[in-house]
């Protein structure tokens, strides 16, 4: 298959183009045109770097939000995963319809499996079967329809092009934009505040040189972040201490890099069980950057969200402030939206600076911008560092998909805030990383009574409550994903918290 294959179809995606980020026509507007669309929620990434997330295999459900657009009854879905979904999980999504009965979207609704549990891509898995990519293409009007996924790759380019349809997705061509060291050369570029930090490296050797030149260039440096040039969520990221090598500075360069080489085994890793010898032996494979680590007592993880329509138009979606944790604050664990007021929109500017620079490449589809947020010198102002770029949906995707649908609002960029139907303002917090000892075992249908005794569900005359994901991790890992929507900051978190004490005491 030729890119120009590939680009022409591509050139599909603006006749579906409604002007709505989801491909959702609005039925209000009359002259609804049909769509199918395909869900592959493949985690196409390094397997071994996904190893290191509890329960990814279950990630697949996190797009199940995406069965929300079957509230429109034009709108046929297939939604392919490794393993069949339990059908608790998906009666609770199509309860949560708004407006529409759920057996009309059930019978509007494919749910296809490859049986196939193996670590894999999901987008692999599909690729072996034939038959089963015959049974997809069968399902779908071609001329209406096209796919959506977690991350793109040459894999969902195949799948897409196998199919004969669109994929709503950065061309895997360009996707260097999002690696650790594109984000970086995307930053220069754009004008937007960075870290001072270098471009890909590929060796042990040269990944000291570089901490060296950084030492040089900001002789007060503490400690310097190394990253794995595709990692994710904060797992390839790894700390190195400067404070014990004080003297060192004061060597010839040579000396300094013999040193530094010596001490990069006692980095601090911050994926659990990370050791040095497989982090060399990743960082040998996909090279990597090092960065000025960001030192400060109060810090924020903000992000921005943003597309890039079919039709290049550049749009923001959303801003949050990131929930992390690790040794240093670097792995992702939830979100709140929207993100604090004294910098929502300034992250609102940048984010659009970058959809400008990605708009330039030929980029479309969903990106966002990860940023550290430190006071200034003035109290009423905050620094903002950009920290890097992801071409793809990300966790704080399906928390902000889940609101928009059900509560059939829109984003305000003026101000930042997201207002329902009923022009309320509405806020959340979501996480991935709901886990207790206590949730072992429990099967979806437990979890279900749980919501149902204590009214822990999203109340649609309200507009407030808990919508609860990854609901298939929770017997084998104990764990379970959340969004807690309230019409104030408090209510939401009181709403988080309410939901978290209740499931921890139903489950004992």
């Amino acid at each position: 298959m030729t890119t120009q294959q590939f680009q022409d179809l591509q050139s599909q995606l603006v006749r579906c183009w409604q002007g709505s980020e989801t491909f959702v026509p609005d039925s209000t507007q009359g002259n609804i045109q049909e769509r199918d669309i395909v869900v592959i929620p493949s985690l196409s990434f390094p397997q071994r770097e996904l190893a290191k997330i509890t329960g990814y295999t279950h990630y697949e459900e996190r797009q199940l939000y995406t069965l929300i657009q079957l509230r429109n009854p034009h709108t046929r879905m297939v939604y392919v995963t490794s393993q069949p979904l339990h059908p608790s999980i998906i009666d609770y999504y199509l309860d949560l319809l708004p407006g529409i009965p759920s057996s009309h979207a059930r019978e509007r609704l494919l749910l296809l499996s490859t049986y196939d549990y193996s670590d894999k891509p999901l987008t692999a898995k599909i690729l072996e079967r034939p038959r089963l990519m015959a049974r997809i293409s069968q399902a779908l009007r071609s001329d209406q329809a096209y796919m959506v996924c977690f991350n793109a790759t040459g894999l969902e380019r195949e799948l897409a092009l196998k199919l004969g349809i669109p994929l709503y997705a950065v061309n895997p061509d360009l996707l260097y934009w999002g690696t650790k060291s594109g984000s970086r050369q995307l930053f220069a570029e754009a004008g937007i505040p960075h870290p001072d930090g270098s471009g890909l490296i590929q060796t042990e050797t040269g990944l000291a040189e570089e901490i060296v030149h950084l030492w040089q260039r900001n002789p007060n440096l503490q400690r310097v972040v190394v990253k794995l040039n595709e990692a994710f969520s904060g797992e390839g990221n790894a700390l190195l201490d400067l404070r014990p090598l004080t003297e060192v500075q004061s060597w010839p360069e040579p000396s300094q890099v013999i040193a530094i080489t010596q001490a990069l085994s006692q980095m601090q890793f911050q994926a659990p069980q990370e050791t040095w010898e497989s982090y060399r032996e990743r960082f040998a494979e996909l090279g990597g950057i090092v960065e000025c680590f960001l030192e400060g007592r109060t810090k924020q993880s903000p992000s921005v969200q943003g597309q890039i329509t079919p039709i290049g138009q550049i749009e923001i979606i959303s801003t949050h402030d990131q929930i992390l944790d690790a040794p240093d604050g670097q792995i992702f664990l939830g979100c709140s939206f929207p993100a604090a007021e004294p910098y929502r929109l300034m992250l609102q500017k940048y984010g659009l600076k970058v959809g400008e620079q990605l708009a330039r490449q030929g980029v479309i589809g969903h990106y966002g911008v990860d940023f550290i947020a430190r006071p200034g010198e003035d109290s009423d102002t905050w620094d903002l560092q950009a920290i890097e770029v992801n071409l793809r949906r990300g966790g704080t995707t399906h928390p902000f998909m889940t609101l928009k649908f059900l509560t059939n609002g829109w984003y305000d960029p003026g101000t930042g805030l997201f207002y329902s139907y009923h022009h309320r303002p509405k806020y959340y917090i979501a996480s991935d990383n709901l886990r207790h000892a206590n949730y072992h075992g429990l099967l979806p249908n437990d979890l279900l009574d749980i919501i149902a005794r204590y009214h822990l569900h999203f109340d649609s005359s309200t507009e407030t409550g808990s919508v609860f994901h990854l609901m298939g991790a929770l017997s084998e890992f104990g764990k379970l994903g959340i969004t807690s929507i309230g019409n104030s900051p408090e209510e939401a978190k009181s709403i988080y918290d309410q939901a978290i004490d209740v499931l921890d005491q139903a489950s004992q």
